[in-house]
């Protein structure tokens, strides 16, 4: 019997679903057809197919952050291409896996007035670890394959463009070169470089650990070395909810939305032990500090020039230290910690009003974290609602996930259609203030289109408030940051999802309650207080 003819297109989808990639965000048109059909016959593969190429990115990139696995984006050549660049450039800044493979024009670089033609491998160029176009059908897997390495080992974004008249030619696959990946990435420093970072540490005599993202899922290790060398454990925002906020060693998050005793502890310390800290300015670890650094990412290394670097995964090295560390006996610290404590949540309890019309992002941020069940996944937008959230919402067991190095506004929605897709059974929620949201708001419908429940609730206060408080900070009247939102609530209704409104404190509660045990994406249209201060 004869083979049936496979094309580029079908080879490409066959071989991502080899890699364990089934999942595809993005928009079908007319260059990119021959791989839309290829997608539609694979029936592993899955794809989401958006209402913006930049929600397809986000949620790529979201994808990653929270599983450690590779999403692709796939649409068509130009416009749809150049949509995607925010998204990947969220990827890029917070190290997250991405492939994007994109439509191109038949006979690439035809000259003036060839309609959606732009130079792709230049326009990706500053956004990519790996940027190639197939001019050579032959060549397929092997750039491909190529790609997903670089995405991989290097931990960014990889763009594949695919002439039209490219994607529809025919293939056999079994003939093609290909190139395989490394599936370990354990790293371990030298020894010897590991005992001089014990020593440093039994010498001091008051240690502070500055857990970040690269130690995420490290938890209980984390707690085990607090508790044998008596350390508070502050955290960057992006790891916030390492440990449950609540547990007696973690004192809170260290930066701008961050408590002053995280940075008094921080500045009073006569060691930081960094774990996985990407050293951003929002954050702002000392420089001046005797500092034991772990970290996978060679480049960040030597960040402060008075560290003891330790090259390697936290995973592996964390156990390491602990065992090797001397029990130390000062015990006065831990009375420090809950003191401080005690006097953070009091201020944060003073903010949460219960009776101010209309609604304060603190307390709804307390009713939250009062009430979102231990597996929720939260998204969280860029703006005043992410402010508030990394300072009043106390994480128990959610994990949440967010645009970090980029701070990209419309990044929420995006990031909880991501979350569903990959934890159907947890429970999702997006927080988003009002600009955030009606930059992505067209994709509330795709929740809608593939089931995927959710609650998004939504701090609306007609402002874009945090550059409202910025104007104010720097001297300016305000200006240009007033917004003519729609009704949020309608328009959920209209997608075929559910709108629920709030506008008084005691209203809060129970509507949240209602969303989360509804089957369908919810979206509450919360009334809330632009002035912050």
């Amino acid at each position: 019997m004869q083979k049936p003819q496979t094309t580029v297109s079908d080879v490409l989808m066959s071989e991502l679903e080899k890699w364990n990639i089934t999942l595809v965000f993005g928009i079908p048109g007319t260059s990119s057809l021959g791989l839309v059909e290829a997608l539609r016959t694979n029936k592993k593969m899955r794809y989401i197919v958006v209402r913006h190429e930049e929600n397809a990115a986000m949620a790529a990139s979201a994808y990653h952050k929270l599983t450690g696995k590779i999403a692709v984006c796939l649409t068509i050549a130009g416009p749809g291409a150049s949509n995607l660049a925010t998204g990947l450039y969220d990827a890029k800044e917070d190290r997250a896996s991405v492939l994007s493979i994109n439509g191109q024009v038949a006979g690439q670089y035809i000259g003036d007035g060839s309609f959606q033609e732009i130079d792709q491998d230049a326009f990706f160029r500053p956004i990519t670890v790996y940027n190639n176009t197939i001019y050579d059908k032959t060549q397929s897997l092997k750039i491909l394959t190529q790609a997903l390495r670089h995405a991989i080992v290097q931990r960014g974004v990889a763009q594949i463009s695919v002439p039209n008249d490219v994607q529809k030619a025919f293939l056999d696959g079994d003939s093609c070169e290909r190139e395989t990946c490394l599936t370990n990435f354990d790293i371990l420093p030298d020894e010897k470089e590991i005992q001089k970072a014990i020593a440093l540490i039994d010498e001091s005599k008051k240690p502070v650990i500055i857990a970040g993202w690269g130690a995420f899922g490290n938890g209980e290790w984390l707690l085990r070395f607090a508790e044998k060398i008596k350390a508070p454990i502050v955290t960057t925002f992006r790891s916030k909810g390492i440990l449950p906020e609540g547990n007696k060693w973690v004192l809170g998050i260290l930066g701008n939305v961050g408590s002053p005793y995280t940075r008094k502890v921080v500045n009073d310390a006569d060691l930081l032990i960094t774990l996985g800290v990407g050293f951003s300015k929002q954050t702002h670890v000392p420089t001046n500090k005797s500092l034991v650094q772990v970290e996978i990412d060679p480049l960040k290394i030597g960040k402060i020039p008075f560290s003891i670097a330790l090259w390697g995964n936290v995973t592996l090295v964390l156990p390491k230290l602990v065992e090797a560390v001397q029990v130390k006996k000062n015990d006065s610290v831990l009375l420090e910690i809950t003191e401080m404590k005690k006097k953070w949540f009091e201020q944060l309890e003073k903010e949460a009003d219960p009776n101010a019309t209309p609604l304060r992002p603190p307390f709804i941020m307390k009713v939250l974290s009062d009430i979102l069940p231990d597996d929720a996944i939260i998204s969280i937008d860029v703006g005043e609602n992410g402010w508030w959230f990394g300072r009043n919402f106390m994480m128990k067991r959610q994990r949440f996930v967010m645009s970090g190095y980029l701070g990209s506004m419309g990044f929420g929605l995006p990031g909880a259609l991501a979350a569903k897709l990959a934890f159907p059974n947890n429970t999702v929620v997006c927080i988003a203030g009002d600009g955030g949201f009606s930059m992505a708001m067209a994709d509330f419908v795709t929740a809608v289109k593939y089931d995927l429940p959710m609650v998004v609730v939504v701090l609306n206060n007609k402002q874009l408030a945090m550059i409202q408080v910025e104007q104010k900070t720097e001297g300016y009247q305000n200006f240009g940051t007033d917004l003519l939102n729609p009704d949020f609530a309608r328009y959920a209704d209209a997608c075929g999802g559910v709108g629920l409104k709030v506008s008084r404190p005691e209203e809060l509660e129970k509507t949240v309650t209602q969303a989360l045990g509804m089957k369908k994406p919810v979206l509450i249209d919360v009334a809330t207080d632009p002035k912050r201060f």
